[in-house]
């Protein structure tokens, strides 16, 4: 692509964000539309839970609920869970859709909906601008995020900051350059085991009201299981990435999590398409 035919955004990264992209291993460039879709299932998105320092993990079963049947004849697929908590009778989806932010963050602090209260040392809640354009949604917290309740820290963090820093944005910033970033868990699974449906559910009122108070341009979905729960689909993120979807009317970008980058570094330059992308969608808003 010739200068003229950079985006303005591309042309304007200054020698420090281009060097992160270098260290990210990705030559700068930007598509002029978006990517089209993967033809095939791809074994790049290897469905393991991202965690910061641990070591690749067989693939992990997809989120699933389980199916109601009454008889063999009549076995038809469930849909996966609907986005408010359906279990509770106290309507507690509806009060948490109250809460403004200090009271959010008390009631995920006390938090006891699931087992997961037992085992973590600290709620991991969220970090960033209250009021950024862009929100970062990852997947559930893992040690060194249970011991520092903050999401994306240790290596896999440090390499979404550099991501986010080539794009002009940073956890630390306001404005323009800020952006909020969040689990889907708040709470660390046991020995970074996969999040199981049921507290997958229990959690999502929690994250469905932080995207309505931030109230976010753009929405980057990291990871299998936020990809899962922000879309209510099990199809592999190599299918759905070079598309907009859409969560609670916000526009959504499916990319890889910094974890998985780390273990497959030639990735890297299809999570740059991806932030292309994100750019270009809030770009046209």
């Amino acid at each position: 692509m010739s200068v003229v035919d950079e985006p303005s955004w591309v042309s304007g990264l200054d020698a420090r964000q281009r060097a992160m992209l270098a260290e990210m291993g990705v030559k700068v460039w930007a598509p002029k539309s978006a990517p089209a879709p993967a033809a095939q299932a791809s074994t790049d998105d290897t469905p393991t839970r991202a965690d910061e320092g641990a070591p690749a993990r067989a693939p992990a079963t997809p989120v699933a609920v389980p199916r109601p049947v009454t008889s063999p004849a009549e076995a038809v697929p469930a849909p996966l869970p609907a986005p408010a908590d359906p279990v509770l009778p106290d309507d507690r989806a509806a009060r948490i859709a109250a809460l403004d932010w200090p009271s959010l963050q008390e009631t995920v602090a006390a938090c006891e909906a699931c087992g997961l209260c037992r085992s973590r040392r600290h709620t991991v809640f969220g970090v960033g601008d209250s009021q950024a354009d862009w929100m970062v949604i990852g997947e559930a917290p893992g040690e060194q995020e249970d011991l520092k309740g903050e999401p994306f820290v240790g290596p896999a963090g440090q390499l979404l900051d550099r991501m986010l820093h080539a794009v002009g944005r940073s956890r630390t910033e306001g404005g323009e350059r800020g952006v909020y970033i969040a689990n889907v868990l708040k709470c660390r699974p046991p020995a970074n085991r996969n999040p199981q449906p049921e507290e997958v559910v229990r959690c999502e009122p929690y994250l469905r009201r932080q995207v309505a108070l931030v109230q976010p341009k753009i929405i980057l979905a990291m990871g299998r299981f936020a990809v899962q729960s922000l879309l209510r689909t099990d199809e592999p993120i190599g299918r759905l990435r070079g598309r907009v979807h859409r969560y609670e009317g916000v526009p959504v970008i499916v990319t890889y999590h910094p974890a998985y980058l780390l273990r497959n570094p030639a990735d890297k330059a299809k999570s740059w398409a991806d932030l292309c992308l994100a750019m270009d969608t809030v770009d046209t808003q």
